[in-house]
């Protein structure tokens, strides 16, 4: 998943939302501060230099493989890092898989 041509792009996602204050503008309706509110896929589109479906596609699989949470705000929806996930997938690929 994270190999393929695009896994770059998923990677770069993963990076950035681990500190999103110092990777996107502030949101007018939320906190960046330790990704308590996430980042929309708007947001992530336009810092990729992607269509929105596209940045959707990656966040939505990387939701799907638990690397992500998505929660819903009014009709946006904002992306964070699940941190125990990570760390957990970390720990598999440290091990050997």
């Amino acid at each position: 998943m994270l190999r393929v041509p695009v896994g770059g792009q998923r990677l770069d996602i993963l990076e950035w939302l681990r500190d999103p204050a110092a990777h996107f503008p502030p949101e007018r309706h939320g906190s960046l501060v330790d990704g308590v509110d996430g980042v929309d896929a708007a947001t992530v589109a336009t810092k990729l230099g992607v269509s929105h479906a596209v940045a959707r596609t990656h966040l939505d699989l990387l939701v799907g493989v638990g690397l992500l949470r998505a929660r819903k705000v009014g009709r946006r929806t904002l992306y964070h890092r699940d941190e125990y996930r990570i760390a957990e997938v970390r720990s598999l690929f440290e091990k050997g898989w």
